[in-house]
């Protein structure tokens, strides 16, 4: 019992050290990644790459890459630049007057909303409606627990499996 345990903290201090190591190396390469808090790009700030989770990004300065949001909107400001594409997943995309993305914007269950004098590199992506948030967010979810009641009812099976008389 006592390997047991100690098995499982050294699992899950490896597990935590996995997910620190890719956040320290981001603030590294000046990527911004948050999960819940909003990250704002100040007019004289340059981001490798901008990533959030549950939160939303504000562009006043140049993103050299890509920047995404999961259930967060995107906010390019004027003069605001972002060198790769701009993706947001359940959230809108703003774009001020003289924005520029070099790649393609894509929001997916929201609206992008872009001013004329704004400037896209690529194709403009608008795929709003609940219908796409339920295809992006809910049906991942409902795979995710038809594979858990599987693997339960397979384990259930196994360990209440009945003896099967031998014929003579």
């Amino acid at each position: 019992m006592v390997h047991r345990i100690r098995f499982v903290e050294i699992f899950t201090a490896i597990l935590l050290l996995g997910m620190l190591t890719p956040a320290a190396a981001a603030d590294e390469d000046r990527d911004r990644t948050q999960v819940g808090h909003n990250i704002n790009i100040g007019p004289n700030e340059q981001v490798s790459e901008a990533t959030c989770f549950g939160c939303s990004i504000r562009i006043r300065g140049h993103v050299e890459g890509d920047v995404t949001t999961f259930g967060g909107r995107i906010v390019v400001e004027d003069q605001g630049e972002i060198g790769g594409d701009a993706t947001s997943f359940g959230g809108e995309i703003r774009l001020g007057q003289q924005a520029k993305v070099g790649g393609d914007v894509s929001a997916f269950g929201a609206h992008v909303r872009r001013s004329p004098e704004a400037s896209v590199g690529g194709s403009v992506t608008d795929m709003s409606g609940p219908g796409w948030l339920l295809l992006i967010f809910v049906l991942p979810l409902v795979m995710l627990g038809a594979v858990l009641a599987l693997i339960v009812w397979l384990v259930w099976r196994l360990v209440h499996r009945r003896a099967v008389p031998i014929a003579a």
